[in-house]
């Protein structure tokens, strides 16, 4: 397991909800505090404000998708790329976990989940570092 994974599961076992955790823990290769970070993330845990959609472990490798990728000028355009690192992070995601959202993982409609939360945070920081980290 990579230090990043390590800090993430750490992080959750603490009570930071999955996107912070996951965001939190590379906060080491943002230029943001990871005070910022932790705040940015509050309302995307359990799936965007406990409303089960979008797993937030996904949302917190997504937003540094964000973070590495853009060079925060309107001018010099990286949103493309940005969209294309996002776009391949769910796709790897939803194939490792079985799907993107907290009720098809957790399996609330099925009564069969696909992973647990940490098995989520573990595979976006894995996703992330293989995409992000090693571009």
């Amino acid at each position: 397991m990579s230090k990043y994974a390590e800090k993430a599961l750490t992080y959750h076992e603490m009570g930071y909800n999955c996107a912070q955790a996951v965001l939190c823990a590379f906060s080491d290769r943002t230029d943001v505090d990871e005070k910022v970070l932790y705040k940015t993330a509050e309302g995307l845990g359990a799936g965007m404000g406990n409303r089960k959609n979008t797993c937030g472990a996904l949302s917190g490798a997504v937003m540094l998708a964000g973070l590495i990728n853009s060079s925060g000028d309107v001018k010099c355009s990286t949103k493309a790329g940005t969209y294309k690192l996002a776009s391949d992070i769910v796709n790897e995601f939803e194939r490792r976990c079985g799907a993107f959202t907290c009720t098809d993982i957790k399996g609330m409609t099925t009564g069969k989940p696909t992973a647990s939360c940490s098995d989520c945070i573990v595979q976006a920081v894995a996703i992330a570092e293989e995409i992000l980290l090693n571009k």
